[in-house]
């Protein structure tokens, strides 16, 4: 029996086989990649029947195309590889003879198909060698040419089983070598070429792996004279072709070859061999294949101890060298290959002649090539490293030749050197002598700048790449790095070898990395056990000192970020170095140290203080003196660092630093000489023409007045005698050729100095000194143009000012020459052009007369005068650079500055007179800038003045209540300018009122932080003041106004109001505008006139505003419009709606004003709702462009009625009325939209909307349905549901209502929002909607029905005992005569799930016969109202009893099914989840049918997994998960529920695969059925189901018992696979091949 099952298994899958095979003529590639790997299924299951069913198919279909045959020949060799072990011999043979065949077949060459039959043989041949050679060698016969393939064939076999072939190889080669002659064709040639490598590869291998080998005996002379009568043909004859390929391939033979030849042949043919070999050179692109051979056969050569080859060394030196020597292109990896040969070259020539390659290689150092030089260092760099022993005792030749090529300034060779030096230090080179000029090399180039990219450009070749001095740099440092953390034999050469590269500036970009490298060395010492560091100074002599090693890192830790971190890295190399620095230093360095790291770290160069940073380092610097406190120490010290000085000439920062550095030693030092001596050394030696320079040698000079400041003032002195500022010609020597306008840069520096000497001199000193010893010299230089000079002298009198004002005693200091000393600041400020702003002159000189207002004694009237009249005519009238209206952060720093510096100065002048009169006089100076008519002299003014009264409201300090005199002049003066027409001064003048009315509470007795609410408010205006309409100016007049009567005293009004009509006049018209709103809003009285013909008053006032409604007419005209109304409401009513439509702005504006009073308000509502109420709301025509179809048009007393109601709903002041009236509104509007969707304008009113827009008024369009909505939407506005309006508008509801086709989704959304957000409201308008269900026309049904079914939605109606009528009312309409009206009746009994799920069960049977009749309605074509009973169905029975369920459970389901398969997919959707929630009632006696409505739906549900809606994908999911506990298996449960999420993405064929896995487990009886269930879909219009039903079957089958498997009807099941294999999607095709590859397993 078991036999006969398996003969019917190879039957079935020779069948399987056949059909995939009849499958190949698919034109899709993914097709044929997918019958490729269902042929390779099969044949893992049925190795023989597949490879000899693949043999007859192709016998049999002997015309085939050769692309399908591809893929069968593929299919056999991925079979007999995976099955070759097990293989019967029979088998082999067949296949062996088929690929002999099909290989042979065609005389002509056609490389897929023969390389295909051909890689079957080899693929048998690693096994069955013998028979492969058997039929193999029948057609490859003596004195016949081969195949072309036959020959491949031994080639490849002879790589792919070597002990097998290679016993065969000395008959083939015997045949083979006649026919090298009768080859004529190039690729035949080639294919001989490539069976000769081949062949010799494979015996190489053979004979290095004889103790493995089948016959040990073999040797190599054995193929000796083949392989040399071979060598014969391809040198002498073949190797001239002009064919690129065959000269490639015979190049490429030769290699391996000459490994076989006799040593003599070898001999004899080198001096032959060579030359024709480097003769190929002049063909790049083979060069890679002849470096390749050649670097073989000179192995050989070596191998046989070859000495023709030392005649044949210079030529292929040479020719090898210029091959390294030929540019690179790196995106070429042929070239990278060739390279990598040439040197391997190279390698075997070094390791035999060493002296001859070091010969021809030094002297090439020497060449000015720059391709030469960066070859041969190449070439170095390898020799170097591979053959290290040969060149030991070359060292020191190798060494003194690389003295030209450490000169060269090409960019590439240092890179080469920098790469050879690398290589040398791990060879031991750099211990030898001559090895620190290589390091220092090196260090050299780690010092190259930096601040280029460096990343290396993407070039193609690297020959030709931009290599700049960055790339060297950052190739050196990783270079210098490795070498002293990697080489341990470095150790002792670097260390401390590099620390004399560390002083020198020039290297400044190195120091980084060599502090690194040293601190990683000392730290490796200490490892090791070295704990003294000391460096030993008479050991090595050219060691830098202590002092010289203390100055330089402290001076290049003060730039910490450049040259990639020295900061860091140089003090963490005086940590390192501290018991050299001096023995007492650890304690302290040990802490200050890793905090200033620490520090830096933390920081970055755009977050790190410059300033800050360096105070750190001088105060570091003055606590290791101190700790050291050895006078000797720190006069060496000193006396280094001003040695130092000269180095850094081309470096500002850091010489700065050192001047600091050496002000704060010499404040430390002890001798007093020394202290003088370096003063005036650094005075002659100072370089006065620059300016960092200059800063320097003053902050030096400073920090030593610390503690000598006489010593310092003396010296100063004595220079200011000196023959520096006499312009005889007997100067001083050392300045006898300064021109002028150096003496006058000296001067600069010397000012500067005293400044800094009085910034820094010890205050209880300083006092003394200001007027004998400072200004007396400061004085003398004020009478010049130079503009250093000038600045160095304004800020010297400010650091004179501070350090007076910081001492102690400077209240009882009176400056004697203050005015003086101001006059000549103001002299400055006056030389200075009023056309432009150039110079920080201005800024200094209002800073420095700032601090100087500020000390004793005060200034006069006149001069405090003098000095603000110059400061503002000097800033203040500058033209703008930039234009008004820019924030602070965006003008220019300058500009900024410098208005800064003015606001500082008027604070400064008001503290020293804080009182009304001193506010004043200072604001009648500022006046005329605040009204100016320039915008940027305004805003100026105003940002000024409200800085300064900013300033005086916070510093006030009243102790006693008095008046403020002046509050309405200023007021006057600000109060207009808040309607300026420049947004920032309207801003500033608010601020400024805000600032007076606070200014005025202090004088009226109120604290300083007091709030006042009314004033607070000022506050808010600023916003709507940036960019407001005129309206919104003039409000805020009379807001400002208001504040301003409330608070304003009574003494003071008169001035205000005399002062404000003065204001009438200014040139601004917003501002006069403003005068009047303000006197007005004081002032107000106002009457209305009543005309007795109302008609006629209406026309005129309707004239008025069209002629141009200004402000005041608008308001004129809708008080005259409120009055008329008062009194005769019914005639202003008819008369306004006679107005034609649409109606215009000033219409609309004469209706608004009927809603300014409630009462009013509301009669004028109930007039317009009879209006719209008792007319006909559309009258229908016949269209002439539709034939007998209607259409629908609008009548016009309730479209203006409608119109007329909105322009009153539309003003705030209507909303008591509309509240009073809101359900009649809201029933009347909502009517009012129902009917009027889709409804059109009458062709008389058409006609007037074109002509008004002809005639250029401003287009108002007019729709009926879209004014309707938008009076809906006023009423619930203005009757207090604003968040009903919102909602919808959210929703975008309001567009629905409008819409003919979704209309009752926006009324539903209407009705949501009303019962979430206006539920009081609902009892009348239910009361009034209710008759309309019996309204003659349907569209009003339509929206009743679907307002009260939303409202069944939410719990409100339950709330307001509303529920039992509506639902009766929505039973009742299941029989209307309207479709949309009974699907939304349904919809409304569904949403009582939502809305009152405690009623469901109470109605629970009403509620479920009205939706089984929903889904039996007969008038139903499209199935609509059934989709409504299956979606309210479904929310119904989380809520119903089970008992109401039970006997119509199956009747549900069944009449449910045929939805799954609609094309409609909400349709599939709502039945789909209908059927998930049914499995919850299916417990009990209906388990066991209601399974059965599992499984008949199972396959559906699975399938729709893959639907092409996603809702219906989601539902699925829904159903399987709900499904899952009714189908008694725990595993499909838990799978349902784990990957079935609706939001999770599923990986659908593992999915399947696993689930049909289990259900063939547990229900493999349901085989039959699940597969017939899936044949239905194999017609399904949808193609990924259509693709997903064959993979279904195809892990059914995969997963099914071998019993349950026979039950199958396969023929069936072949045969709709077979049709389905032609589909014209090729997903699907993919799928059916797959799925015919995996009934293997039941066959």
């Amino acid at each position: 029996m078991a036999g006969c099952a398996c003969r019917r298994g190879a039957v079935a899958a020779l069948g399987l086989a056949m059909t995939l095979m009849d499958a190949t003529t698919d034109k899709d590639p993914l097709v044929h990649e997918q019958i490729f790997s269902a042929l390779c299924y099969l044949g893992a299951a049925e190795p023989e029947e597949i490879l000899n069913a693949c043999e007859e198919y192709l016998r049999h279909h002997d015309k085939l195309a050769y692309p399908h045959r591809i893929i069968i020949l593929r299919a056999m060799e991925a079979v007999v590889k995976s099955s070759l072990p097990h293989l019967d011999k029979s088998t082999a043979k067949i296949a062996i003879f088929l690929a002999s065949n099909e290989m042979t077949k065609s005389k002509d060459l056609i490389l897929e198909w023969q390389q295909a039959a051909s890689n079957v043989l080899v693929a048998v041949g690693r096994r069955f060698i013998n028979k492969v050679m058997e039929e193999v060698l029948t057609k490859f016969q003596p004195g016949v040419l081969p195949h072309y393939f036959i020959v491949q064939t031994f080639a490849n076999l002879s790589l792919a089983n070597v002990f097998g072939m290679v016993p065969f190889l000395n008959s083939i080669l015997g045949t083979m070598l006649p026919m090298l002659g009768m080859a004529k064709q190039e690729n035949m040639k080639a294919a001989f070429c490539y069976a000769l490598q081949s062949f010799s590869e494979s015996i190489q291998e053979y004979l290095a792996n004889l103790d493995k080998a089948p016959d040990p005996t073999v040797r190599r002379d054995t193929f000796s004279s083949e392989i040399s009568s071979a060598y014969e043909v391809l040198f002498n004859s073949w190797l001239q072709s002009r064919e690129a390929k065959l000269r490639v391939a015979v190049v490429e033979a030769l290699g391996p070859m000459s490994h076989l030849m006799p040593s003599e042949k070898l001999e004899e043919q080198l001096p032959r061999l060579l030359p024709g070999l480097l003769a190929l050179y002049r063909r790049p692109s083979e060069a890679y294949y002849v470096s390749k051979s050649l670097c073989q056969i000179l192995e050989a050569s070596v191998d046989v101890g070859s000495r023709s080859l030392d005649t044949q060394l210079d030529a292929l030196l040479s020719a090898l060298q210029l091959q390294i020597c030929t540019p690179l292109d790196s995106s070429m990896s042929v070239q990278l290959k060739n390279h990598n040969e040439v040197l391997r070259c190279f390698t075997v020539l070094a390791s035999s002649f060493p002296d001859r390659l070091l010969g021809f290689l030094l002297p090439k150092l020497e060449s000015g090539s720059e391709r030469a030089r960066v070859g041969t260092l190449t070439i170095l760099r390898q020799v170097i490293n591979s053959a290290s022993s040969q060149m030991e005792i070359k060292k020191p030749f190798i060494l003194s030749a690389m003295k030209l090529p450490l000169q060269d300034n090409s960019n590439k060779v240092k890179r080469a050197v920098v790469q050879l030096i690398s290589a040398m230090a791990h060879h031991g080179y750099l211990e030898q002598a001559g090895g620190e000029a290589l390091v220092e090399f090196l260090i050299r180039q780690c010092a190259l700048p930096g601040d280029q990219s460096s990343q290396l450009p993407r070039r193609h070749s690297l020959e030709t790449e931009d290599l700049t001095d960055s790339h060297v740099r950052d190739i050196s440092v990783n270079t210098l790095f490795l070498l002293s953390t990697t080489v341990d034999r470095m150790d002792d050469v670097l260390w401390p070898f590099l620390l004399e590269f560390v002083i020198p500036v020039h290297l400044s970009n190195a120091l980084a990395p060599l502090c690194k490298s040293l601190v990683y060395l000392a730290a490796k010492k200490q490892e090791e056990g070295e704990e003294d560091l000391r460096l030993h100074y008479e050991a090595n002599g050219s060691l830098p000192s202590a002092y010289a090693l203390l100055g330089r890192l402290l001076v290049a830790t003060s730039q910490p970020y450049r040259g990639g971190g020295q900061g860091a890295a140089a003090l963490r190399l005086l940590g390192v170095l501290h018991l050299s620095i001096h023995k007492t230093l650890e304690p302290l360095w040990s802490k200050k140290i890793p905090a200033l790291v620490e520090h830096l770290e933390a920081n970055t160069q755009a977050t790190l203080s410059q300033a800050a940073w360096e105070d750190q380092l001088l105060k570091f610097l003055q606590e290791t003196l101190m700790t050291i406190s050895d006078a000797t120490w720190t006069c060496q010290l000193t006396l280094e660092m001003c040695r130092q000085l000269s180095s850094y000439n081309g470096s500002s920062s850091e010489k700065n630093f050192l001047y600091k550095s050496i002000g704060t030693s010499l404040a430390a030092c002890a001798n007093k000489d020394l202290v003088r001596k370096q003063l005036q050394d650094l005075l002659e030696t100072a370089r006065y023409h620059e300016e960092a320079e200059r800063e320097g040698l003053a902050s030096c000079l400073g920090l030593c007045a610390v503690n000598y400041l006489d010593e310092t003032l003396a010296k100063l002195e004595e220079f200011v005698k000196s023959d520096v500022f006499r312009k005889s010609a007997g100067l001083f020597s050392i300045f006898k050729d300064r021109s002028d306008h150096e003496v006058e840069k000296v001067k600069s520096a010397l000012i500067l100095c005293y400044g800094y000497v009085a910034r820094h001199a010890p205050q209880e000193l300083v006092l003394a000194r200001v007027d004998a010893d400072i200004l007396r010299n400061i004085f003398l230089y004020f009478n010049t143009k130079d503009l250093t000079l000038k600045l160095c002298l304004v800020r010297s009198i400010c650091m004179i000012c501070q350090a007076v004002s910081h001492s102690a005693q400077a209240g009882d200091f009176s400056f004697s020459r203050k005015a003086e000393l101001v006059s000549q600041m103001l002299d400055f400020i006056k030389a200075e052009p009023l056309d432009s702003l150039r110079t920080p002159v201005r800024q200094r000189v209002m800073a420095a007369c700032m601090y100087l207002v500020l000390l004793e004694p005060p200034l006069s009237e006149a001069g405090r005068a003098e000095l603000v009249k110059t400061c503002l005519h000097s800033v203040l009238g500058l033209p703008s650079p930039e234009g008004p209206g820019l924030e602070a952060g965006q003008k220019e720093p300058l500009w900024q500055d410098t208005l800064d510096a003015l606001k500082d100065l008027l604070k400064s002048l008001l503290q020293r007179r804080m009182t009304p009169p001193g506010l004043q006089a200072l604001f009648e100076h500022l006046g005329p800038w605040i009204r100016s008519t320039k915008e940027h002299e305004r805003e100026r003014a105003l940002e000024v003045s409200a800085a300064v009264l900013a300033f005086y409201q916070e510093k006030l300090n009243v102790s006693a209540v008095v008046p403020f005199s002046t509050l309405g002049l200023l007021m006057a003066l600000f109060c207009p300018r808040c309607t300026d027409s420049l947004a920032w001064v309207r801003q500033h003048a608010v601020d400024c009122v805000y600032s007076l009315l606070y200014i005025q509470l202090c004088y009226e007795g109120f604290s300083r932080d007091h709030r006042d609410e009314s004033v607070e408010k000022l506050k808010a205006l600023k916003l709507a003041l940036r960019d407001p309409s005129v309206d919104t100016l003039f409000q805020a007049c009379c807001n400002i106004a208001k504040v301003i009567a409330k608070r304003l005293p009574p003494d003071q009004l008169l001035s205000l109001l005399l002062a404000m009509l003065e204001g009438l006049a200014d040139p601004d018209s917003n501002c006069s505008r403003a005068a009047a709103v303000m006197i007005n809003s004081l002032l107000k009285e106002r009457g209305g006139v009543l005309l007795e013909k109302v008609p006629e008053i209406l026309v005129a006032v309707h004239a008025q505003l069209q002629e141009g409604a200004e402000g005041h007419v608008q308001r004129a005209a809708q008080q005259t419009v409120y009055i008329l109304a008062s009194q005769h409401k019914a005639a202003v009513v008819s008369s306004l709606l006679s107005h034609p439509l649409p109606s215009d702005s000033s219409t609309g504006t004469m209706w608004q004003a009927l809603a300014r009073e409630p009462i009013l308000a509301g009669q004028v509502l109930e007039l317009l709702l009879e209006k719209v109420n008792r007319d006909v709301p559309y009258k229908e025509n016949k269209s002439f462009l539709r034939g007998s179809s209607t259409e629908r048009v609008a009548t016009f007393l309730p479209l203006s009625a409608t119109c007329a109601l909105h322009e009153i709903m539309s003003v705030p002041e209507s909303g008591p009325a509309v509240v009073g009236l809101y359900a009649q509104l809201f029933v009347a509007l909502l009517l009012r939209v129902s009917c009027t969707v889709g409804v059109q304008l009458p062709k008389n009113m058409q006609s007037k909307e074109r002509k008004s827009v002809g005639r250029g008024q401003p287009p108002r369009t007019l729709d009926p349905c879209s004014s309707a909505v938008e009076t809906l939407k006023a009423m619930l506005t203005q009757g207090g549901s604003q968040e009903v309006t919102r909602a919808l508008a959210e929703a975008g509801g309001w567009d629905l209502l409008r819409s003919t086709e979704k209309h009752p989704e926006g009324v539903a959304l209407l009705a949501r929002a009303m019962a979430q957000h206006a539920g009081p409201r609902l009892p009348p308008i239910v009361k009034s909607l209710a008759p309309m269900f019996n309204s003659i026309y349907d569209s009003q049904r339509v929206t009743t029905t679907a307002f009260f079914a939303e409202l069944l939605n939410s719990n409100v109606v339950n709330d307001l005992v509303l529920l039992e009528s509506i639902m009766d009312s929505m039973t009742a309409r299941q029989r209307d005569p309207c479709l949309p009206v009974r699907m939304l009746a349904l919809r409304g009994l569904g949403n009582m799930a939502s809305g009152s799920p405690e009623k469901v069960r109470q109605h629970g049977a009403q509620l479920l016969a009205s939706m089984i009749n929903g889904m039996d309605d007969k008038d139903d074509p499209h199935n609509l109202v059934a989709l409504e009973a299956m979606s309210g169905l479904s929310k119904l029975l989380a809520f119903t009893d089970e008992r109401d369920l039970r006997s119509m459970l199956l009747h549900i389901a069944i009449r449910i099914r045929p939805f799954f398969d609609s094309e409609k997919p909400d349709l599939r959707k709502s039945s789909i989840i209908l059927f998930g929630n049914l499995t919850k009632f299916s417990t009990g006696s209906c388990e066991e049918a209601f399974f059965e409505q599992i499984l008949n739906g199972l396959v559906t549900l699975l399938l729709h997994l893959q639907d092409p809606k996603p809702e219906v994908v989601k539902a699925c999911k829904f159903a399987l998960r709900m499904c899952g506990p009714s189908m008694g298996c725990a595993v499909l449960c838990d799978m349902f529920q784990n990957h079935l999420h609706e939001d999770r993405s599923l990986h659908y064929g593992e999915f399947m695969n696993d689930v049909c896995k289990h259900l063939m487990q547990n229900y493999p009886d349901t085989l039959n059925r699940l597969v017939a269930a899936n044949l239905f879909y194999f017609k399904s219009s949808w193609a990924d189901i259509r693709a997903a039903a064959p993979m279904f079957v195809g892990f059914l089958v995969l997963h099914v018992d071998q019993a349950h498997g026979h039950q199958l009807d396969l023929d069936e099941l072949i045969a709709a696979l077979t049709v389905l294999l032609k589909d014209p999607v090729t997903a699907v095709r993919v799928k059916v091949a797959e799925t015919l590859g995996r009934l293997v397993t039941i066959v």
